[in-house]
């Protein structure tokens, strides 16, 4: 069993083992009170003033539900609560299967994107926590981990709309209303439905930039930089997107079918 573990880790593309290595042992050192999540969540004035800037990174790490950081305790829970394993799960499958597939010996650009993610979602953050009425409401939102995730859920979906799924055997829909399934499961469970929403306005601004804006005018807003690029060493690997992708009958939550779109 830890021999299979071990090598479903190594297995795994480097993006996606060292994002889920840094959250897995962020939210377990908070867990175990090693670090704090005092020290973690994004705090606008401490970022500017304190020239606290790590917080603008650390925000990604910690999966915990959205809360007041003015009880500790709702922070800092079991490692075995079912939100944290969820979410887990949705960061190694989904962010798995966009590195290996869709940004398959594109690992720049893959990292971009999700640079490009975090960068909208704090902005978002900051601006509405200016905006009068809803100003409340942002600053509640301490951790943008689980909106990043539900962001690559959001790409995935439009890079794969044709995939069918089925949720817990209930019923069958195709990928590209994945991310409407999860919201209308989040508003059941009684979940705050802003994670999936920032997420998901996040992957479509990404979506919409790199793949709708640049077919409508030959144009890339979202290049990745040559200094980004300079960072990874990728294979030399062509991937396209065919236009009717094609269909991976019986994809389960636990059991996708492959990306139709690698050629």
């Amino acid at each position: 069993m830890a021999q299979a573990v071990e090598e479903w880790y190594r297995q795994m593309p480097i993006i996606t083992r060292s994002y889920l290595t840094a959250a897995v042992v962020t939210t377990v050192g908070c867990t175990l009170d090693i670090i704090s999540p005092y020290h973690l969540y994004l705090n606008p004035k401490l970022v500017v003033q304190q020239y606290e800037i790590w917080r603008l990174v650390t925000n990604f790490l910690y999966f915990r539900k959205m809360d007041q950081i003015d009880n500790v305790r709702k922070l800092i829970l079991p490692i075995q609560d079912l939100d944290f394993l969820f979410h887990m799960f949705f960061l190694a499958r989904y962010c798995k299967l966009l590195e290996e597939n869709s940004f398959r010996g594109r690992t720049a650009d893959f990292f971009y994107m999700l640079l490009f993610g975090a960068t909208v979602l704090t902005g978002i953050v900051l601006i509405g926590g200016m905006i009068p009425y809803v100003s409340e409401t942002f600053a509640r939102i301490l951790f943008l981990s689980n909106p990043l995730t539900f962001m690559m859920v959001y790409v995935w979906s439009k890079h794969n709309p044709f995939i069918h799924m089925s949720f817990l055997g209930l019923f069958t829909f195709t990928a590209a209303y994945l991310p409407w399934v999860l919201l209308g499961f989040s508003i059941l469970v009684g979940s705050s439905t802003w994670v999936d929403l920032l997420g998901m306005i996040a992957g479509h601004v990404y979506y919409f930039l790199e793949d709708v804006y640049p077919r409508m005018t030959g144009r890339r807003p979202l290049k990745t930089p040559s200094f980004i690029k300079a960072l990874f060493a990728d294979d030399n690997v062509v991937v396209e997107r065919a236009p009717n992708a094609g269909v991976g009958a019986g994809a389960r939550f636990g059991r996708m079918g492959p990306d139709p779109q690698v050629q």
